[in-house]
């Protein structure tokens, strides 16, 4: 449990630092697009001009990050019930506001700080209420199943999140978080790990699911940052990639709390999500925005 604990903190410090060096370097490349074609016909950002977000050192560090964070959360996904390792690697929003004030310059309001304490002690409600996660076992058409919701959303999703352009930012927050839960419950449930055997593992669906789900969120998350606030982004992320993760963990994979500490979980858990949606609502500012080019002055008339 220790161990599982300490991986998942460690995968939260990675993804929040990557999202806001990925926010950094979307919005200097948002601020070098400002002059030309860098967005689509619904005012969203243009496959380009995402692709030279991603080209951006800040957002190459920070994707590196988060493929640390990806292998560290995989394993606190193996070794916690989902609702804990999902809801303590989603507290990265914590780190993402309080790494925004140095890196974005965004100052923190109390009501914002008030928040960041209902996190962490909710994080604390939910680790001393965690029981032993179950087995993961589950027959091969729920791999299958996964595996085809995890195309629908991601491909889906993106086509959607293309038609609304500018008005999707808390849409793509969501459905990356959804595909990055998607990828926790795949991890959880993939074959072919212990014992190893990679033929059973190349032939499992969740594995496939694993891919999609994961490329897919990136892309969305990345979509997210150039369109919206950093903050209000990532909150989206954390109730997608943490309520129905946690649910599926309860109703199908056997995840269950101490004897007696339902309730505390259940009161962890709601008060993890609240608050983490909190830090975003609060935290909404215009400083996150990114700055539009200033215009060429104009030389006055009769000038030459």
């Amino acid at each position: 449990m220790l161990v599982g604990l300490l991986t998942a903190v460690a995968a939260s410090i990675c993804y929040g630092t990557g999202s806001v060096l990925q926010a950094v370097g979307s919005r200097k490349s948002a601020r070098r697009e400002a002059a030309t074609s860098g967005v689509t016909q619904h005012g969203g950002p243009s496959l380009s001009s995402t692709a030279k977000a991603a080209m951006t050192w800040e957002f190459i560090v920070g994707t590196i990050l988060d493929f640390v964070g990806f292998g560290l959360g995989a394993l606190a996904a193996r070794l916690l019930p989902l609702f804990l390792s999902q809801t303590i690697i989603s507290a990265n929003l914590v780190i993402t506001a309080v790494l925004s004030i140095r890196l974005l310059g965004i100052r923190l309001t109390r009501a914002e700080w008030t928040s960041i304490g209902v996190v962490c002690s909710a994080l604390i409600l939910l680790a001393t209420a965690a029981g032993p996660e179950g087995s993961g076992h589950t027959p091969m058409a729920t791999h299958w199943w996964l595996l085809a919701i995890s195309l629908l959303l991601m491909v889906g999703g993106t086509v959607v999140v293309r038609l609304l352009g500018a008005r999707a930012a808390i849409l793509a927050g969501l459905l990356s978080g959804l595909g990055f839960g998607a990828l926790g419950v795949g991890v959880r449930v993939l074959d072919g790990i212990d014992p190893f055997d990679p033929v059973a593992l190349v032939c499992d669906p969740a594995l496939y699911a694993i891919l999609i789900a994961g490329t897919g969120g990136m892309y969305l998350h990345t979509v997210a940052l150039q369109i919206g606030s950093v903050n209000g982004a990532t909150a989206a992320l954390v109730v997608g990639e943490t309520v129905l993760p946690g649910a599926i963990g309860v109703l199908w994979l056997g995840d269950t709390s101490r004897p007696g500490f339902g309730w505390l979980a259940v009161a962890g858990f709601v008060l993890a999500v609240a608050g983490a949606v909190a830090v975003a609502w609060f935290g909404r500012s215009e400083s996150e925005e990114p700055t539009p080019l200033p215009l060429p002055e104009r030389e006055p008339a009769g000038v030459g």
